[in-house]
C-alpha cells in the first residue's frame, strides 16, 4: 500500500478512533490494532495527531478522552444540580466527622452542603479554602481556619501560592474533597491546574481522604489530575453510581458508601 493511500485513509481511521473514544473514554493500543486493523505505528501516529488537536491525551500504551468544558459552570449553577443526591451524600459524610478532630473542607457544592450540617458542631476544627463553606460557619460552630489566596470564582475556592504556603504547614485528620470527575484510569480530576495542585497538597497532608461526588462525576475526565483513585480512602456517592465502577473501586481498596 502506497504512502498516499495511507494518508488518504488517516481521516477515516481517526473518525473511527473518535467513535471508540466516545464509547469507552479510555483506549489501549493493543485493542485499537484489532478494531481498526492497522499497525501499532499507524495507531500511534493517529493518536498523536488527535492529541495535537486537543481531543485526547496519550498514556503509556493507550490514550484517554479529555473532557474540558468550553466554559465551566459557575458555583451557583453547580449548587442547583442534583441537590437531593448531594444532600444525602453530605448526611452520610457526617458519620466521619469525629469529636476533637481537625477536618478539611474542599471547595465544591457537595462539600458546601456538609458545611451547613456542621454549623452546630463546637467540638471540631474546620480548615477550608471554600468561601461558601466558611460563610456557613462564621457566626457559630467549629473553630474555623480559612485558607487565603487567589479566589477562583468558578469554584469559590482559594488557590495559588498563598494557599499553597498555608497548606504546606497544616496536617488534618480527614479531608472531605470534591471533584469534577473521577475515573478509574485517570483518578480525581478538575478543569483547572491551580485547583488540582492545591487538592494534591491537601490529600498529602490528611490521614484520611473522603471524596464526596455524585454519580454524574463517575467516569468523567477533566483537564488536570489531583490524585489517582487509590489515594481515596472513602467515596460517598448516590444510588445511581455505576455498579461496575463501584465494584472496581472496592477491589482496589476504596470504601464506597452509597447514600
Amino acid at each position: 500500500m502506497s504512502a498516499l493511500t495511507l494518508k488518504d485513509l488517516a481521516p477515516q481511521r481517526q473518525d473511527k478512533l473518535r467513535r471508540i473514544l466516545a464509547q469507552h473514554e479510555v483506549v489501549h493500543v493493543s485493542e485499537l490494532i484489532t478494531q481498526i486493523k492497522a499497525s501499532p505505528a499507524t495507531i500511534r501516529r493517529d493518536l498523536a495527531e488527535l492529541e495535537r488537536l486537543g481531543e485526547l491525551r496519550r498514556t503509556h500504551g493507550g490514550a484517554f478522552r479529555v473532557k474540558v468544558p468550553r466554559q465551566e459552570a459557575p458555583f451557583g449553577v453547580k449548587s442547583a444540580e442534583a441537590t437531593e443526591e448531594k444532600q444525602r451524600i453530605a448526611l452520610a459524610a457526617l458519620k466521619y466527622v469525629n469529636p476533637s478532630e481537625t477536618i478539611f473542607l474542599d471547595a465544591g457544592s457537595t462539600v458546601h452542603m456538609l458545611a451547613r450540617l456542621l454549623a452546630e458542631r463546637t467540638d471540631i476544627t474546620v480548615v477550608t479554602r471554600s468561601l461558601p463553606a466558611a460563610a456557613e460557619l462564621t457566626a457559630h460552630g467549629p473553630k474555623l481556619v480559612l485558607i487565603g489566596g487567589d479566589l477562583r470564582r468558578q469554584s469559590q475556592g482559594t488557590v495559588g501560592p498563598l494557599a499553597h504556603l498555608a497548606l504546606e504547614h497544616l496536617y488534618m485528620d480527614r479531608a472531605f474533597m470534591g471533584a469534577s470527575g473521577v475515573s478509574l484510569e485517570q483518578g480525581i480530576t478538575t478543569p483547572d491546574p491551580t485547583e488540582s495542585y492545591i487538592q494534591e497538597i491537601v490529600m498529602n497532608h490528611a490521614r484520611q481522604i473522603i471524596l464526596l461526588a455524585d454519580s454524574s462525576k463517575a467516569g468523567k475526565v477533566c483537564f488536570a489530575r489531583s490524585a489517582p483513585v487509590e489515594k481515596i480512602h472513602v467515596l460517598i456517592s448516590d444510588k445511581a453510581l455505576d455498579r461496575k465502577f463501584l465494584s472496581e473501586l472496592r477491589r482496589r481498596g476504596v470504601e464506597v458508601v452509597v447514600a
